[in-house]
C-alpha cells in the first residue's frame, strides 16, 4: 500500500510518499502525482523519507514523470530518500537524471 499526500502546493509541489510503490500500485501513483501537477505546473519536490519500497515499474514511473516535467520546463527532485532504495537509483543510473538526496 503507498500513500501520496500533498504537502505544499506553492511555491512547488511538494509530495510526501510512503508506503510501497510497485507494479500493482504504480499507475495510481502516477496518477495522483499528474492530477495534482496538472492543475498548475510547476516544480516537484518528493519527500521520500517514509517510503519503504519500489521496483523497476516504479522506477519507470518516476522517468515518466520527470519526462513530463522536464518537457514543461521545470525540476522534480526526490528527497530523504533511504540509502536502499537510492541504491537502485544509482545501480541504473538515475541519479545522473535525476536529482536525488
Amino acid at each position: 500500500m503507498q500513500e501520496v499526500t500533498v504537502t505544499e502546493r506553492e511555491p512547488q509541489l511538494k509530495i510526501a510518499l510512503s508506503g510501497e510503490i510497485d507494479s500493482k500500485n504504480a499507475e495510481e501513483f502516477y496518477e495522483a502525482v499528474m492530477t495534482e501537477y496538472r492543475v498548475s505546473p510547476r516544480d516537484i519536490s518528493f519527500d521520500c523519507a517514509n517510503l519503504q519500497f519500489i521496483d523497476s515499474t516504479t522506477l519507470g514511473t518516476f522517468v515518466k514523470i520527470l519526462k513530463q516535467v522536464k518537457t514543461d520546463g521545470y525540476r522534480m527532485q526526490l528527497t530523504a530518500m533511504q540509502a536502499r532504495l537510492k541504491k537502485l537509483f544509482v545501480i541504473c543510473a538515475l541519479d545522473t537524471v535525476m536529482e536525488i538526496s
